[in-house]
């Protein structure tokens, strides 16, 4: 089994409570072996569409640090918030290295979305 395939099937059967294990038979977890059948053959199909996996996986990664950095700010935010947190809310240095980590993050998909040919 693809690596790729098995995992998201897991991430997506876990975020929509499902049944999700390979120990399962495919009656047991019908949806679970649905998302492993369709990622695999959506990777195949990139084979047949002529699309190089490799920059494929490269632009998937710049995707994910862009989509990151919103979220990032989102716990930051909360993270810092007394109201959210109580107690538990970041002291200031953890709040500028949150906020740091958050602009680097942004800055560098920024950066190579812009540069790449």
């Amino acid at each position: 089994m693809p690596v790729l395939a098995g995992s998201a099937a897991y991430a997506i059967g876990e975020a929509c409570e499902r049944r999700v294990s390979l120990e399962s038979t495919p009656p047991q977890a019908v949806r679970f072996y649905a998302t492993i059948t369709a990622a695999t053959v959506t990777g195949l199909s990139l084979n047949f569409l002529h699309i190089d996996p490799m920059r494929a996986l490269f632009w998937a990664a710049v995707l994910n640090g862009l989509a990151a950095a919103p979220l990032m700010a989102l716990i930051v935010t909360m993270a810092a918030n007394h109201k959210v947190m109580g107690n538990f809310a970041i002291p200031k240095p953890m709040q500028i290295l949150g906020w740091v980590a958050t602009f680097v993050m942004f800055a560098v998909g920024v950066v190579v979305f812009v540069t790449w040919r």
